[in-house]
């Protein structure tokens, strides 16, 4: 179990990058979904034991995370949103490198590991190949081979697809599900998608503050029999927006979309449709008047 109290983070340039911030975690997969700026890679870092809050406290399995780090790491798995490599050096021996940093101290050991870990992010065909020919996806997979060193329970990805292709977004969706069978996996992203493929948790960031959280499809339960989809000209926009909640309005062959939280029908073109995660999402941030492109 993660348990994370009251965490407040102001960096030495006046942003306050977290506000107060309450999560309980459990084993599976939780999604962290947010803007850029929202407070995501800042909640990760602290969690990650690499800045101190303010205040607040955070646990897991009864280890204080502030003040015992070296105990937290033992069980921590972390990517980073950029995570540096040796571009020049293969996957081998940059993973059997890292192993030595984490500990693994014997050669046979190391061995057995570095191609149990190559073997199970599926790099062990190309492990002598160099990482500055490796893709973005394969790349991700090689971060996530080096943070499951030492068996973690609690594992971090922070915005582990942007960039991917559809083939290796998919791929490495079905390695996080997998790892979450037996760990706490926390995924920091702003692609809703994301969440909505793998959550079955989560909780929406914006400003350094949880906005929202609970079960995934809970969340979009809320939203039944409340969101009006139409297809509008250009010149209506302002209208509708000036006397509606407009969730979110994309173009479409030439025309908005326009998707409406309210209990009637806003007008006699809108339909009611099931409302999505990105519905909640947007919803969310709109409430808490937060720009989502922040």
């Amino acid at each position: 179990m993660l348990h994370i109290q009251n965490l407040t983070k102001t960096y030495s340039n006046g942003v306050c990058a977290l506000q107060g911030v309450d999560l309980d975690l459990s084993e599976g997969m939780f999604g962290l979904l947010g803007p850029n700026g929202a407070g995501k890679s800042s909640l990760m870092r602290t969690i990650a034991t690499l800045q101190d809050p303010d205040q607040g406290t955070a646990t897991f399995d009864d280890i204080d995370i502030v003040n015992n780090k070296y105990q937290v790491r033992q069980k921590l798995g972390y990517l980073p949103q950029d995570f540096g490599v040796y571009p020049k050096i293969s996957a081998l021996e940059m993973l059997n490198h890292i192993a030595v940093l984490k500990g693994i101290k014997g050669r046979e050991d190391r061995k057995v590991l570095v191609r149990q870990l190559l073997e199970q992010v599926n790099l062990w065909q190309v492990r002598s190949k160099s990482l500055d020919t490796f893709s973005g996806g394969m790349k991700q997979r090689f971060g996530i081979a080096q943070a499951l060193i030492g068996d973690p329970k609690l594992i971090i990805v922070d915005e582990p697809t942007a960039g991917l292709d559809p083939k290796e977004r998919k791929r490495f969706h079905d390695l996080l599900s997998e790892l979450s069978e037996d760990a706490i996996v926390i995924l920091s992203t702003h692609i809703v998608d994301d969440v909505s493929d793998l959550c079955s948790r989560m909780a929406i960031m914006g400003d350094g503050r949880i906005l929202n959280q609970g079960k995934t499809d809970d969340l979009v339960s809320e939203l039944t029999g409340k969101v009006w989809r139409s297809q509008i000209d250009k010149q209506q926009m302002a209208e509708i927006t000036a006397n509606h909640n407009v969730i979110r309005s994309q173009l479409s062959r030439g025309k908005i979309e326009v998707h409406v939280a309210a209990d009637a029908p806003p007008g006699p073109t809108f339909t009611l449709i099931d409302g999505d995660l990105e519905d909640v999402y947007f919803s969310t941030l709109n409430a808490n008047h937060i720009d989502s492109d922040s």
